[in-house]
């Protein structure tokens, strides 16, 4: 049993994956936080679009 304990406070490989873990975590956090702040820009951008065309549109 003693050796079971040395040998599993030795290992490191959970450490190594939980590292790889949160940062897997924070690129999917920035880039669910870019693809939110594109799309928020990209709304803006074809709204304005749309309102120039509409307001550029002669009435019939």
């Amino acid at each position: 049993m003693k050796k079971f304990t040395q040998r599993f406070l030795r290992d490191s490989k959970g450490v190594t994956a939980i590292e790889y873990g949160l940062i897997a975590g924070l690129v999917v956090l920035v880039i669910a936080t870019a693809v939110g702040n594109i799309g928020t820009d990209l709304s803006t951008l074809l709204g304005a679009v749309a309102t120039k065309i509409t307001n550029a549109t002669p009435a019939a």
